[in-house]
C-alpha cells in the first residue's frame, strides 16, 4: 500500500495535489511519502518482533538524510556499501551499533573509518580482505567485528544484474571455501567473529530460494559450531521484491513466518537487510511533457511523448528493462495512445517506457512515473551535464524540500580552468 492517489481526478501525495508542488520545486522531481515509509517499515519490522533481530536498512536503495533519520527514530540500523553511505548514516543518527558494512572493495580509508566508529559488523567478501581487516585492526589497537559474507550459489530466480547469490557472482566466499577463513580468522589476534552472512540477491518474488540458502546457512554454522566457533548473528540480508507491474512477492509477514520457523533453536539474532520493500513504492517520480511528435517513415507509425526526466534521473529502464508504472497528474477522458516515453538524453537507449498506452498527452501535462522509491534517485548521474532532481517529502499536509534542486555551478564544483599562456 502507498498513499498516492487521485482525488476529484488530481494525482495527490497524502493530503498535497502532485501538481501544487511541482508548481513550487519544478520538475523532474523525486517525491516521497513519509506515511508510506513508515508504514512499510512498521509492517516488515514487526513481522519480527517475536524474536531477537535488527532491522538495517538497506542506504544504497535510497540514500536521502533525512529519510535515513526517520528509519533512525524507528529503531532502524544500516547496512551500508561505502564509506559515503557510513557518513549518511551517522548523519542521520543511525547507532553505530547496528551499522553492517557490506561490499567486495572496501578500501584501507574506508576500514579505518569503521573501525574509528565503532560499527557492530563488517561482513568480510575475500580472504585478502580479511587479511587487510586484521592489519588495520592491529594498526589502531583494536578489534574488527566481523562476519563472513557466504556464497550459497542459490538462484533467486530474479534480473541477471541484481542477482548476487550464485557462484558466478563477485559476492562473498563460496560456501565450501568459507570454513576455511573462518578457521583463520579465528586464530587472528585483531579478529572477532561474530556472525555468518548470506544475501542472494534483490527484487526476489518467491520466498523458496531464501529458504535455501537459510538452511546451506544453518548446516554451514552447525560445522563452524563444530570447531569451536560461536556465531551470534545471523545475518540474511535482504532482496524482498515489490509490486511494479504484475508481480506477486509475498507479503513482510509471510516472509518473517517463514524464516522464523526455519530458524527455531538458534541462538543467534537474525540480521535483516531490507531495501526495496520498504522505500519502493514510497517515492515517485514527476516530469513534465515537452513535446509530443509522431514518427511515420517506417513500417509503422511511432508516436513519442517528450518529458524532462530523462536515463540519467531514472536509469532502471535502461539499466534492466524495469517496468515502471506511469499515470497521468491528472485524469482525463483523453483517448488511450501507444507511445514510447523518452527523456531529451542523447541515447537510443533513454527512455522511460516503451510501447505503453497513456491518454493522449500534451504540452505542459505532468506525468507521474510509479515505484521509484528504491534506486531512483541514488543511482541518478549528471550525464549530458544534466543536473540532478530535488527530492521532496510530504508529510500530510506538510511539504519538505530534502534535496535541493542541482544548479548549474554544482555541475562544476570541484573543477577547475588550466592556467594557459
Amino acid at each position: 500500500m502507498h498513499h498516492f492517489h487521485y482525488k476529484n481526478n488530481q494525482l495527490y501525495c497524502e493530503n498535497v495535489p502532485v501538481a501544487e508542488i511541482t508548481a513550487r520545486t519544478g520538475t523532474p522531481l523525486y517525491l516521497y511519502s513519509r506515511a508510506t515509509l513508515r508504514r512499510h517499515f512498521q509492517a516488515f519490522d514487526t513481522g519480527f518482533s517475536d524474536i531477537d533481530h535488527l532491522t538495517c536498512f538497506a542506504v544504497k536503495a535510497c540514500s536521502n538524510v533525512a529519510i535515513l533519520q526517520q528509519f533512525a527514530t524507528m529503531g532502524a540500523g544500516a547496512d551500508i556499501v561505502s564509506g559515503g553511505e557510513l557518513f549518511r548514516a551517522l548523519k542521520a543518527g543511525i547507532d553505530p551499533k547496528k551499522i553492517i558494512y557490506s561490499g567486495v572493495g572496501k578500501t584501507e580509508a574506508e576500514i579505518r573509518e569503521a573501525l574509528f566508529a565503532d560499527i557492530l559488523l563488517f561482513n568480510v567478501e575475500s580472504p585478502q580482505e580479511l587479511d587487510r581487516l586484521q592489519k588495520l585492526a592491529a594498526e589502531l589497537g583494536t578489534t574488527a567485528p566481523v562476519s563472513f559474507r557466504i556464497n550459497p550459489d542459490v538462484d533467486p530466480k530474479t534480473h541477471a544484474y541484481i542477482s548476487t547469490g550464485l557462484a558466478k557472482n563477485k559476492f562473498g566466499i563460496p560456501v565450501d571455501e568459507a570454513l576455511e577463513e573462518y578457521v583463520r580468522a579465528h586464530g587472528m589476534d585483531n579478529i572477532e567473529i561474530l556472525g555468518v552472512s548470506c544475501h542472494i540477491g534483490s527484487q526476489l518474488t518467491e520466498i523458496d530460494p531464501f529458504l535455501e540458502a537459510l538452511n546451506k546457512v544453518k548446516a554451514f554454522i552447525g560445522r563452524l559450531q563444530d570447531r569451536g566457533i560461536t556465531i551470534r548473528y545471523l545475518d540474511l540480508g535482504g532482496g524482498l521484491g515489490i509490486t511494479y507491474n504484475d508481480e506477486e512477492p509475498p507479503p513482510p509477514q509471510a516472509y518473517a513466518e517463514a524464516l522464523i520457523k526455519e530458524i527455531q533453536g538458534m541462538d543467534c539474532t537474525l540480521i535483516l537487510e531490507p531495501g526495496r520493500v520498504i522505500v519502493g513504492n514510497a517515492g515517485i517520480l514527476l516530469t513534465e511533457v515537452q513535446y509530443t511528435k509522431v514518427n511515420s517513415g517506417g513500417a509503422k507509425e511511432k508516436r513519442f511523448v517528450i518529458v524532462d526526466a530523462a536515463m540519467n534521473d531514472l536509469t532502471r529502464p535502461t539499466l534492466y528493462g524495469a517496468y515502471h508504472e506511469i499515470q497521468p497528474a491528472r485524469q482525463t477522458d483523453a483517448p488511450l495512445q501507444v507511445v514510447d516515453v523518452v527523456g531529451p538524453i542523447c541515447e537510443t537507449g533513454d527512455f522511460l517506457a516503451r510501447d505503453r498506452e497513456l491518454p493522449r498527452m500534451r504540452q505542459g501535462d505532468l506525468l507521474a512515473i510509479m515505484s521509484c522509491g528504491a534506486y531512483g534517485f541514488t543511482m541518478s548521474s549528471n550525464y549530458n551535464s544534466r543536473p540532478r532532481a530535488a527530492e521532496v517529502l510530504v508529510d500530510g499536509d506538510e511539504v519538505h524540500v530534502i534535496r535541493r534542486r542541482e544548479d548549474y555551478d554544482d555541475l562544476i564544483r570541484g573543477e577547475a580552468l588550466l592556467k594557459l599562456p
